[in-house]
């Protein structure tokens, strides 16, 4: 495989079937779903060669040749084209899509790992089908028959995209201020008219049609969310047949000039009384569209993932061949530089950056775990239990992760010293491509607020007390081993318990204030979900010791022990900071005095 990207297969696997049991889970509570550990085998070797043989190979290309624009249409970076046609023809676009709609009807799971290894290879090429597949998912949840019919299949298949179209000049986050126009035509379909900014993939010539999804107000619609409805507008309309026809009144009005993501077109996209056609109640688009919104979310944090993890693999491969300084474990008599690995800040950069990998790589896997058993467990209760999880942990992901990702990154180029701020070795890419995704899906500080004004106050911290029971469970398991010097399990069980209780208390602060104080819960929020971030990896980094301390002597799972003391030696005190940020009174940075001069 190419040099550019290795593939973590055996990590991979370790996840899924040592930690998560992902075999046992299914079988148990999702039998339709049901996957065999050979069989998720060959689709991560067969994903995992496209992605290191076709995929990598053109990150680079697409970084420095970008996107061309020419009155309206939009070229993609040589050999995108190919790699899309490839991709779609080998099925890898229906992966998690319904059978009956062409799609292979793979768990979820499974399509995150895959789309880990996407993002790893080439992130600006895996947001093209990745928003298809967001399109597809809200229009199977939301659509009418004829919609579903007509458009699920197509992008099932590749033989179309889509994308999603939200963002507005004058509104960001807050869509209640959003202008575009939806006005009812004779026919039941309507015109839409507006600019919307910030498209990803918004335009391009991998496939002959588009499928924009686009928040619109109705004339009679109310002021704010509530009166934002939602329509399926394609690049190009249909005859009766099905076949396309006349193009519809959207097109790309220029590409954004950006930091990163080059490879992928980023449009603004005006539409101009174009074909649309409502998906869903009017008046409950938001709604509609957060099915597509919070797959986002989730792929932001996946996202995020795949480029720390070839951020580490590119760091530690030129660790272990830069001949530079001298170890102090050198005995003074030997000649010549050592490897920079040798070294105890390259050393701590680099296992930094593994433990936020392979801490993410957990908590991510999971939670595309509970988005199947929530929609295909047959016990209600259970899938009631896992959208709750969902719900809560969301934001979470999509922040935590992300943040992290331009961390790793980060140190990535840290660890290449001058060469990583050079275009040569790519690790300056990296950074480029990973500092969106704070910002992608509702910046983070958006993502905070989420977690404790709608999450946590919403329901009073219930959710908040479900997850810390299963994490006390990790915790009195540990302290149940015999915690020889070597494994450190019954010091990572005493410290779960303690940020258990810190997250407990954190939890009662935010909603003790909240009463008193408005602004205290934004105040709080980002330092607070940094902390549950944090009590999710010491979960995972705690269960992964668990399992390695029995099969230490093979050098695997002696590196995954090593690592998880680290994590819980050099990272998780972290936590301990963030607990004066919690309470720190909204004073502070409410003051009128600070920005009055």
């Amino acid at each position: 495989m190419s040099g550019n990207y290795i593939p973590p297969l055996r990590d991979m696997q370790f996840v899924l079937h040592e930690l998560l049991d992902m075999e046992g889970v299914l079988a148990r509570h999702c039998a339709d779903k049901a996957i065999d550990r050979e069989t998720a085998h060959q689709v991560l070797d067969g994903a995992g060669r496209f992605c290191a043989e076709v995929l990598a190979p053109l990150n680079s290309v697409g970084d420095q040749h970008g996107c061309e624009y020419n009155a309206g249409d939009v070229k993609t970076a040589p050999g995108f084209r190919e790699a899309f046609n490839r991709y779609a023809s080998d099925g890898w676009s229906g992966l998690v899509c319904d059978v009956e709609d062409g799609g292979q009807g793979l768990p979820h799971i499974m399509g995150t790992v895959v789309s880990e290894m996407l993002a790893s290879s080439n992130s600006a090429w895996s947001l093209y089908p990745k928003l298809s597949e967001g399109a597809y998912r809200c229009i199977r949840a939301n659509g009418t028959d004829w919609q579903k019919d007509t458009f699920l299949t197509p992008l099932a298949t590749g033989e179309w995209t889509g994308t999603m179209c939200l963002t507005e000049p004058h509104c960001g986050t807050d869509l209640g201020l959003l202008r575009t126009r939806a006005v009812p035509n004779v026919d039941g379909s309507f015109a839409i008219t507006g600019t919307k900014i910030f498209i990803s993939s918004g335009e391009h010539d991998l496939a002959p049609n588009i499928i924009h999804l686009v928040l619109a107000r109705l004339p009679d619609a109310p002021a704010g969310v509530r009166g934002i409805s939602l329509f399926i507008v394609p690049k190009f309309l249909l005859d009766d047949a099905g076949k396309l026809a006349a193009r519809n009144g959207v097109q790309c009005g220029s590409l954004e000039r950006k930091m990163g993501i080059h490879g992928n077109a980023t449009c603004v996209m005006n539409f101009e009384a174009a074909t649309g056609y409502l998906i869903g109640e009017a008046g409950k688009g938001l709604a509609a569209m957060f099915v597509m919104m919070n797959g986002a979310r989730l792929g932001t944090g996946t996202q995020a993932l795949g480029l720390s993890e070839t951020a580490y693999q590119r760091a530690l491969r030129y660790s272990q061949e830069r001949l530079q300084s001298r170890s102090p474990a050198t005995p003074a008599s030997s000649t010549g530089p050592d490897p920079i690995l040798s070294l105890p800040d390259v050393r701590r950069m680099l296992l930094t950056q593994r433990a936020l990998v392979e801490g993410g790589r957990a908590f991510a896997y999971w939670l595309a775990l509970q988005i199947d058993i929530h929609q295909h467990s047959a016990d209600a209760q259970t899938s009631r239990d896992a959208e709750g999880l969902l719900a809560l942990l969301t934001p979470v992901a999509k922040a935590f992760l992300s943040d992290n990702g331009v961390d790793v990154t980060s140190l990535g180029m840290q660890v290449h010293g001058g060469a990583g701020f050079i275009t040569e070795t790519g690790a300056e890419q990296l950074l480029r491509d990973a500092r969106i995704l704070p910002i992608y899906e509702g910046t983070n500080g958006v993502q905070a607020n989420d977690l404790v004004g709608r999450k946590v106050l919403a329901d009073e911290g219930l959710q908040i007390r479900r997850l810390l029971t299963i994490v006390r469970e990790t915790a009195t398991e540990c302290l149940a081993r015999d915690g020889s010097a070597e494994s450190k399990v019954d010091d990572m069980g005493r410290a779960i318990a303690e940020l258990c209780d810190d997250v407990e208390a954190a939890t009662q602060f935010i909603l003790d204030s909240a009463q008193l104080d408005p602004c205290q819960p934004g105040t709080s929020s980002a330092a607070y979900l940094r902390l549950i971030g944090h009590l999710m990896f010491a979960h995972f980094w705690a269960r992964a010791a668990l399992v390695a301390t029995t099969k230490a002597a093979d050098s695997f799972y002696a590196g995954k022990l090593v690592t998880a003391q680290f994590y819980f030696a050099s990272l998780l005190p972290e936590s301990r900071s963030l607990l004066p940020r919690i309470r720190l009174e909204s004073s502070a940075v409410m003051n009128p005095l600070a920005f009055a001069a």
